[in-house]
């Protein structure tokens, strides 16, 4: 389970870590994600905007310059679709199973709801383990508000079917039906909200209480799986402050459910050429000859003929700036990744690299970082 904060890389280093299976270890791999921008399909070179299962052709990793000794397949979640076979299979018989299908609250409810993504995705990766088709299931998390949620996303599960909640959701509207004093009020609600809105509020509720069983035994599994010391979770960051804190709550809540942290990934770290004391030393002379290398560089001949040298000094002296600047910044970097280390078994760091990650290529290239320090 690939977890964090949004926005820290964790789709890629998903495909990262299940190339890397799929290369050194063999076996059949599977990467899921839902994230929304279909990052994962592009980068592997998969075709866009397909769901379901896909394989990542060999002549891809050949052609990225890696010899897979195993398969790596990739998947894009379909919410909707996850929420369709959970209501089929809990349903009481087909019958209500359609109604729930057509009911316009229900569509929208599970493409909309909050945490539908998360419940899903947890979901998915239950009945794939279930179905013992793959040796390594990676799952990309979705990008949530609060990484944190994801994990609950069982638990609240399984409180909303077994509370009173559906059941006071839906005693008013079973009433309904025998209050005729209440249908002026009901008519006039159903001229406001739209042709048989209340109706159709009325029966989602009635007909969800019929899944509740079935959901709350299913959470209750999911949750057994997350738990199990086969399942770790990976938590991605950056070393900014907002994700950062974030992750750390990540991994202060795992060991409290009884899940097990499988490591902490920090993306996106500042090079270590920053922390070399030769450049350090050449960037300080850069910023005390700046008025001197201006001129020579802007002089008749040079470089830089026909630049204005006093320009040319000052973009001189920002880029010297600059570079202790950000070198600065690395050094806090590195503190706080050596107070990481302390607190977490395995850490591993990816450095910023120069391109985006937008193929199988650099996929692997972030997958080797890691799997270098593993």
């Amino acid at each position: 389970m690939v977890c964090g904060p949004g926005g820290v890389g964790k789709t890629t280093l998903s495909a990262a870590l299940g190339a890397m299976a799929a290369v050194h270890q063999g076996g059949k791999v599977l990467v899921v994600t839902v994230d929304p921008a279909r990052r994962l399909g592009q980068a592997l070179g998969l075709r866009p905007f397909h769901r379901g299962q896909q394989r990542v052709p060999d002549a891809a990793f050949r052609a990225a310059g890696a010899a897979p000794r195993g398969e790596l397949w990739a998947e894009l979640l379909d919410a909707r679709a996850g929420w369709d076979a959970l209501v089929s299979r809990h349903a009481p018989d087909r019958e209500t199973a359609r109604r729930i299908l057509a009911n316009e609250i229900y569509q929208g409810i599970s493409e909309r709801f909050i945490q539908s993504h998360d419940y899903i995705a947890i979901e998915r990766l239950f009945e794939l383990h279930s179905e013992g088709d793959y040796d390594l299931i990676v799952v990309d998390t979705p990008p949530t508000r609060n990484a944190v949620d994801f994990l609950l996303a069982p638990e609240r599960m399984a409180d909303f079917f077994s509370s009173r909640l559906l059941k006071l959701l839906a005693t008013p509207y079973r009433s309904r039906l025998a209050d005729a004093a209440a249908r002026p009020f009901y008519y006039v609600a159903d001229r406001v909200l739209g042709t048989r809105f209340l109706e159709q509020v009325a029966e989602f509720f009635i007909l969800f209480q019929t899944l509740s069983e079935g959901f709350v035994e299913r959470a209750k599994e999911v949750e057994r799986l997350l738990s199990d010391e086969r399942t770790a979770f990976v938590v991605v960051s950056t070393l900014e402050t907002v994700p950062m804190r974030e992750a750390e709550e990540f991994l202060r809540l795992l060991p409290a459910k009884g899940l097990d942290a499988g490591g902490l990934v920090l993306n996106r770290a500042l090079p270590a050429y920053l922390f070399d004391a030769e450049l350090a030393s050449r960037a300080s002379a850069l910023a005390e000859r700046a008025g001197e290398l201006a001129s020579a560089l802007s002089a008749p001949g040079a470089p830089l003929e026909g630049f204005d040298a006093p320009l040319v000094q000052r973009v001189l002296g920002e880029l010297a700036a600059n570079f202790h600047n950000v070198a600065v910044v690395a050094k806090r970097e590195a503190a706080r990744r050596a107070e990481l280390s302390r607190q977490v078994g395995v850490l591993a760091e990816v450095p910023e690299l120069p391109d985006d990650v937008h193929d199988l290529a650099g996929v692997l290239e972030v997958g080797r970082r890691v799997w270098s320090q593993r």
